[in-house]
């Protein structure tokens, strides 16, 4: 899953696909390095973060959801947790949802992917960090919550991807934790998504700016690809292709 962020304040390139022309140009270059999906984000959720209205939000995404879903050939997924800008970017092209509150925060957002019949990246999330507990534990029981959600909401069990939240309202050991224990998410049978590109934990492990970060991003999804994680969420495509193919032959060998 290649990351498009059409925001002007995005942690890992500082707005650098927020103009349209760029976003398009940028998200053709994704498909050209051979990324499946693309998840395309119009508010930067990163720690700190300043959040965007809804119409805002949409103004940024509308130039490109379109197009992309009619030119790419690949999956868009639209990055956000509102349900007024899912219908819109779903009503647009989109077939993914990939919320951030994992059908916690806006009500409305299981109806909403139920309408239609897309998929959706329930992520796990909190509102803060509590270092006492056992975050795969918590991770469990907020996913068990969040089918529960979508079961009642009509969301065929099908269309979901669980993701850890790698960064968000987690610690630094937590992060480690999580990604060295995503196995045990498997008793939920669902697929795993993992979006630990450039995030902050490889900046602790050694310290770096996000763009200096693409060996331990690296580290970290050759690490989830043995696990069996189906999906990685990177701003380095090209890269991660010859990686993943690499540690998937190793992983599948007799």
């Amino acid at each position: 899953m290649g990351i498009l962020n059409v925001t002007p304040d995005s942690f890992s390139d500082g707005g650098a696909s927020a103009a349209p022309d760029s976003a398009l140009a940028n998200a053709r270059r994704l498909v050209t390095e051979g990324a499946d999906l693309l998840d395309v984000g119009g508010e930067s959720t990163r720690p700190g973060h300043t959040p965007v209205e809804a119409e805002d939000e949409w103004a940024r995404l509308a130039p490109v959801i379109a197009p992309l879903a009619a030119e790419t050939g690949v999956p868009i997924s639209v990055d956000t947790y509102k349900a007024s800008v899912a219908r819109r970017a779903l009503e647009a092209g989109a077939v993914i949802v990939n919320d951030v509150w994992g059908f916690s925060r806006d009500p409305d957002m299981a109806k909403v992917v139920a309408e239609y019949d897309a998929a959706a990246v329930i992520m796990h999330n909190r509102t803060e960090v509590d270092e006492s507990i056992d975050i795969v534990a918590d991770m469990l029981d907020f996913f068990e919550k969040a089918l529960d959600t979508a079961d009642k909401a009509g969301v065929k069990r099908e269309r979901l991807v669980l993701d850890p939240g790698i960064g968000f309202g987690k610690s630094f050991p937590q992060n480690l934790s999580a990604i060295r224990r995503l196995g045990e998410l498997r008793v939920l049978g669902l697929p795993i998504l993992l979006g630990a590109s450039r995030k902050s934990l490889i900046g602790k492990v050694i310290e770096t700016v996000p763009a200096e970060r693409l060996p331990g991003t690296i580290a970290s999804n050759v690490i989830a690809i043995m696990a069996g994680v189906e999906i990685i969420r990177v701003h380095d495509v090209a890269a991660h292709v010859q990686a993943a193919r690499v540690a998937e032959a190793i992983r599948d060998a007799s």
